[in-house]
């Protein structure tokens, strides 16, 4: 029997981003991602994330995986633009879509869950469960459960083996255009780029008003100069 909280998420469906969407430049996608929201039914819940932080990667710089090459692996970066690419780091499953232009991406990388109207504790719970703290057994606070993109992938119960290389189903995994922009965005460094592989590169988008939640605040690094490292300015007008 179909469930109230299917019947709600249903009719979520006219509001779902398509293919079209990713294929575009894949800055001018991470920034528009910034105020969607993920969601993935897992074990008949549905869990839902805001994304609050993303990352462009290009073929042409070096800090891509696609600069690699074309490998099985590395298949799905080279895939019609919305196709998920999946890979593990660290330990952990991260999400990325294919954009316009073969190798070129953008790396959905943390988020908070989203609270609707109909999401009620019993999906704060699921992700919960999925997501304890590590090696202590305590349960993480709501808005840390995805403040990472291996942390998003554990919360929302997202695998390598599950979607990559496949497309958002509107019945399992679609990202939904909620309505909400940030007022303002931080445009910083990316994180992890190794020194050389084009690590100056300002391809990190982040949601000001839930930087806290973000990977890493790159307002609270001392070594971080505005201008340089990071830039503020007010959300674009023009519709993402």
């Amino acid at each position: 029997m179909e469930s109230l909280l299917d019947k709600y998420m249903t009719k979520k469906t006219h509001n779902i981003l398509t293919n079209s969407f990713f294929d575009r430049d894949a800055c001018t996608v991470a920034r528009g991602l910034l105020g969607k929201v993920i969601h993935h039914k897992s074990n008949d819940i549905w869990l839902s994330a805001q994304i609050i932080e993303t990352e462009a990667y290009y073929k042409v710089e070096k800090g891509s995986h696609a600069s690699l090459g074309y490998s099985t692996s590395r298949k799905a970066l080279f895939m019609p633009s919305g196709t998920i690419y999946m890979y593990y780091a660290r330990g952990g499953d991260s999400l990325n879509f294919s954009c316009k232009g073969a190798g070129n991406a953008v790396l959905i990388k943390s988020g908070v869950p989203y609270l609707g109207d109909q999401i009620n504790q019993q999906m704060i719970e699921e992700m919960q469960k999925n997501n304890p703290v590590k090696n202590s057994g305590r349960i993480r606070g709501p808005k840390r459960l995805c403040s990472g993109q291996t942390l998003l992938c554990k919360s929302l119960n997202l695998k390598v083996p599950d979607w990559n290389q496949k497309t958002l189903q509107k019945d399992k995994l679609f990202i939904e255009n909620v309505g909400q922009t940030p007022s303002k965005i931080v445009i910083s460094k990316r994180l992890g780029i190794p020194p050389g592989r084009d690590d100056n590169l300002l391809y990190r988008f982040i949601d000001f008003d839930n930087i806290r939640y973000c990977t890493k605040n790159p307002l609270t690094e001392r070594k971080n100069k505005e201008g340089k490292d990071y830039m503020i300015i007010r959300y674009p007008l023009s519709r993402v």
